[in-house]
């Protein structure tokens, strides 16, 4: 009786983690299969009642008058994000776990006062910084150019704290201490052995950092006046907002918006090793 008794209470536990891992991953996919069917429809489909059935299937029609809008622009806000997000996250993760290196393995004045100011930013919403950065880049006079989405988004202050984690997890300081005594300089140290340990460190923050710059839309839209310079969030976002007057706007926002889920997935698909075995950094001693 007693073992009955005390299964009753495990069956129901299990029991309610699965209705809600069942209705959190309900959550998370109905709006993905709701996308994916609307960009094969075409757009009598998406606002009648057909969006369900094999009726109006027409994902090539959609992709050709998605890159035709106005004179093929999405292709350039497309490579506009990719630079943007490719270029800014691999730069940000090396300078983030440079920074996250000499906080860990460095003694300095202040140390841990200005690492407290890193962790101070982590708090900080990047939107409270979009008007500081914009009355920078306008004395500086790069608005509305790359460098003013580009070079604010180098600097990751989540980065540098992730980047500490993974220099106390992966990199022994007997292992630095025997390079410098083979006569390697503190650079050489760096780039030849402790950032070969640091490469699941770079590859998480590098994904971070994707996903956070690919998906970057107050910044562009507070720096930037040139659609040629948008990326595809803040693209996609100027043709929803004239869909409103003309509804030719919805089926390349949709089709729009499921091409620019595209290269995350594959980021994360392509990198999920390295990912998750940089999660466990600094888990085991």
């Amino acid at each position: 009786m007693n073992s009955a008794h005390s299964l009753r209470p495990r069956l129901l536990g299990r029991a309610v983690v699965n209705v809600v891992v069942g209705v959190s991953v309900l959550y998370t996919l109905l709006p993905v299969l709701w996308l994916v069917l609307a960009a094969t429809k075409s757009a009598d489909a998406v606002f009648g009642s057909d969006l369900l059935t094999l009726r109006d299937f027409t994902p090539v029609a959609n992709l050709r008058e998605l890159f035709a809008m106005d004179d093929g622009i999405y292709g350039r806000w497309y490579f506009n994000s990719l630079l943007y997000a490719v270029c800014g996250a691999a730069l940000s993760a090396l300078v983030s776990t440079a920074c996250g290196y000499a906080f860990d393995k460095y003694r300095f004045r202040h140390k841990e006062k200005l690492f407290g100011l890193v962790l101070a930013a982590v708090m900080v919403p990047q939107t409270v910084l979009a008007l500081p950065l914009y009355l920078i880049a306008s004395h500086l006079g790069v608005v509305n150019t790359f460098w003013a989405v580009f070079v604010p988004v180098l600097f990751n202050p989540f980065g540098v704290y992730l980047g500490r984690i993974f220099s106390e997890g992966y990199v022994p300081g007997e292992v630095l201490e025997a390079a410098r005594m083979d006569g390697a300089g503190e650079l050489a140290t760096y780039f030849r052995v402790a950032l070969r340990m640091l490469g699941p460190g770079l590859v998480t923050v590098f994904l971070f950092q994707l996903t956070a710059i690919w998906n970057n839309f107050f910044l562009p839209m507070v720096m930037l006046s040139d659609q040629e310079l948008y990326p595809v969030s803040l693209g996609l976002y100027s043709w929803n907002s004239a869909a409103t007057v003309s509804p030719e706007y919805y089926p390349v926002v949709i089709t729009g918006s499921l091409l620019a889920v595209l290269p995350l997935l594959a980021a994360f698909l392509l990198l999920q090793r390295f990912w998750r075995s940089g999660l466990t950094a600094g888990a085991v001693k």
